[in-house]
């Protein structure tokens, strides 16, 4: 399978649909109008859609969010979410690929860390994104859902 990652375009918007639903199964649909905008939105605010794909489909997705940040002499923090990659091309590269991409991406813009977060049952996700080079014991993530 030869993939690509690269910045994910509007035209990618269905496809990065189908592959939350496949992450969020129970979730209702995403109307596609509401997620353009915010895909345009995101990208003024320091937000950034990556896609791995083929020729012919994505085949996963993550976004990294630069935040502005005032310790750290003023080093910016990468945070990386949803990442998502089809069932059926697991194990094959594609989320190496993405999380380098955002990872690179994150190192150009003076970053002085990534942070991810994943679900706490999730140990094979886990298992791999040590592999990369994430520390699971560094920091306590906390989250209040609504």
């Amino acid at each position: 399978m030869s993939i690509i990652v690269r910045k994910a375009t509007r035209a990618d918007i269905p496809q990065i649909l189908a592959l939350y639903k496949e992450l969020n199964p129970l979730d209702p649909p995403i109307d596609k109008s509401r997620a353009c905008a915010v895909f345009e939105k995101a990208g003024k605010s320091g937000v950034t859609y990556f896609v791995a794909a083929d020729d012919t489909c994505v085949k996963g997705t993550c976004y990294i969010a630069i935040i502005p940040n005032m310790s750290r002499q003023c080093s910016p923090v990468g945070f990386v979410e949803n990442v998502v990659v089809a069932a059926d091309c697991r194990r094959q590269g594609v989320g190496r690929g993405l999380i380098s991409a955002a990872v690179d991406f994150a190192k150009e813009r003076g970053c002085y860390k990534v942070v991810l977060q994943s679900g706490v049952k999730r140990k094979e996700a886990h298992r791999f994104y040590e592999s990369l080079g994430f520390d699971g014991d560094s920091k306590r993530a906390f989250e209040i859902r609504f």
